[in-house]
């Protein structure tokens, strides 16, 4: 049996699968074997993607693979630029399901504790449509780099045509944060994921 990328979400897993053009049953949210042979297929796709550049960290590698197929060769791409250019970076968050991104909402809200880090519910980040990912950096005895110019110099050495860097943005700056650059809204991708339609139609 395939390896299950988000066990509590099948119909999350499904509509990613779909997407991909993987997996052709119903969204109906239960694992059965087309939903099984199109988890295999992705798990498959996603070695092929690796096996392209040189295996990073366990934490990176999870992530990466997480992502759609054009997001992960993507992101390997960005993260061997920066490992060469000698940052030590991780990618520290991938795709998140809708009851995940709710999570993090929660937190620093409604008396829950920790610092707020997301102004996105479910469905309204594009974590949640798994085009896009988080880094952190960490010093040479791995401590965590919250914040500074370290991480412009990332984006500086990594940052291609096909890619939107959080940091360029105006509202809400975000220099961890990188997904693929698309010339629709964030309602246009969510109406395709959910449906299970190609997101590389609209990039």
């Amino acid at each position: 049996m395939s390896a299950r990328l988000f066990p509590d979400d099948i119909l999350f897993f499904q509509r990613l699968l779909k997407v991909e053009g993987l997996y052709t049953g119903e969204l109906d949210g239960l694992w059965g074997p087309l939903t099984e042979k199109a988890a295999a297929g992705f798990e498959s796709l996603s070695d092929q993607i690796q096996s392209e550049t040189s295996p990073f960290d366990f934490r990176t590698e999870k992530n990466i693979r997480t992502l759609v197929l054009s997001a992960q060769r993507e992101a390997r791409i960005f993260m061997a630029k920066v490992i060469d250019a000698d940052i030590k970076a991780k990618i520290i968050s991938g795709t998140r399901t809708y009851a995940e991104q709710n999570r993090l909402f929660r937190q620093g809200r409604y008396g829950n504790p920790g610092p707020i880090i997301t102004h996105a519910r479910g469905g309204r980040s594009n974590h949640n449509f798994g085009i896009a990912w988080d880094i952190g950096i960490f010093t040479e005895t791995g401590g965590y780099v919250a914040e500074g110019a370290v991480y412009d110099q990332a984006a500086e050495v990594g940052m291609t045509d096909t890619l939107e860097w959080g940091g360029d943005w105006t509202g809400f700056v975000d220099k961890p944060h990188y997904q693929l650059r698309f010339d629709v809204d964030l309602a246009t991708i969510r109406q395709r994921f959910e449906h299970g339609e190609s997101l590389t139609m609209i990039a």
